[in-house]
């Protein structure tokens, strides 16, 4: 422990945002609301584990002030670095954006959260249940997890999703589909239903879910580096990692684009983040109210999941994994706070939750007065 503190001081002044340093009894040097000690600790446990070239890259936001850590770990030691404006695959945190989408949709009267999916198609889902726009988005939908005809077995292990097209939906949709359970009834979390919602938002506007996410919100947010399209960023690109820290070929999407497909920042997401704690938003506002409770535990809004807090608050949360990234979101909008993570993780890598774990412990570091 003492040889990963001592790797700290020095380095932390490029990860911060404010230059000016105290120096803590531990020898750490603490950029006003910078890494602690406690954070150090978390870091350390929880990366640990992780393979040689692991990166996380890490926002805290601590009543609305934000600062940046950037860790990789080198020769079995854990460094910092500066890395925030590096792309990672964000995976299912894509799903927040696509329910922003539709929240979008609805604040600008083009559709209605309860109304039915098919009538703004122009082909007959195979169904006689009828399932709504804010049944795909808060995983009521009664929709399994993955289409029948998207066999995971049998398609590219390493790039599963990029040959799943529109055709294949459409057949799925017209022919296959079969509910797990009558909609609106029962949370089951659904990456086809994500990926349904955001075809049908790019059919009814005649455009891309690449080009709805430009248009409606990383442009609004001053999200420069982010894109549904791997080529756009290929160059600020982290390099994924499978388990055994070789690297991980990265995912492509199709026609499920809006259940995981988004490449981003913790810079761009910080931005992102900043603006959910505007109340005044009322795109966004809509997508933090709870749609269905899950448990006493957990509701969901629109993309979000609701945590309960042991101290009586609560968290928005989402979080992401592919085959070689693994991401965790958590805010605290009554406080300001949050903490985002992206990281080169695999989501097949046995200490995944580290990430998850890391998040949340990080987050109540910020409540500490």
């Amino acid at each position: 422990m003492k040889k990963y503190l001592k790797a700290l001081i020095g380095l932390a002044l490029s990860s911060c945002s404010n230059g000016q340093t105290t120096v803590a009894e531990n020898g750490i040097e603490v950029i006003n609301n910078g890494i602690t000690k406690k954070q150090s600790e978390l870091l350390f446990d929880n990366t640990k584990s992780f393979p040689n070239g692991t990166q996380l890259s890490i926002a805290l936001i601590k009543n609305g002030k934000i600062d940046f850590i950037g860790v990789e770990r080198r020769n079995d030691t854990i460094k910092l670095i500066e890395n925030r404006k590096n792309t990672f695959e964000i995976g299912s945190i894509t799903k927040v954006f696509t329910a922003t989408l539709l929240s979008n949709f609805v604040n600008n009267k083009e559709l209605k959260l309860d109304d039915n999916i098919q009538d703004y198609l122009d082909f007959k889902i195979k169904s006689e249940n009828s399932i709504t726009f804010k049944e795909l988005t808060n995983h009521t939908s009664g929709l399994p997890r993955l289409p029948s005809n998207l066999n995971l077995f049998l398609v590219d292990q390493d790039n599963p999703y990029k040959d799943y097209d529109e055709e294949k939906l459409i057949s799925y949709l017209t022919k296959e589909v079969k509910l797990n359970q009558e909609p609106g009834i029962k949370y089951e979390y659904s990456n086809l239903g994500a990926g349904i919602l955001g075809f049908e938002l790019a059919t009814i506007s005649k455009s891309s879910y690449e080009a709805l996410l430009q248009e409606k919100i990383f442009t609004k947010y001053k999200m420069i580096n982010s894109t549904s399209t791997r080529k756009n960023v290929e160059n600020k690109l982290v390099k994924g990692l499978k388990p055994n820290g070789k690297t991980a070929s990265n995912w492509d999407f199709d026609v499920l684009a809006g259940g995981g497909a988004i490449f981003s920042t913790v810079e761009d997401l910080s931005k992102f983040g900043l603006a959910q704690f505007d109340n005044t938003n009322s795109e966004l506002a809509l997508t933090q109210k709870p749609t269905f409770k899950v448990n006493d535990n957990m509701s969901i809004g629109l993309g979000w999941h609701i945590l309960k807090r042991k101290n009586g608050g609560e968290l928005i949360w989402h979080n992401g994994g592919t085959g070689g990234y693994t991401s965790s979101m958590a805010l605290d909008l009554e406080n300001k706070n949050g903490i985002i993570i992206l990281s080169n993780v695999s989501a097949f890598n046995k200490k995944m939750g580290n990430i998850d774990q890391l998040c949340f412990g990080l987050i109540k570091t910020l409540n500490i007065k």
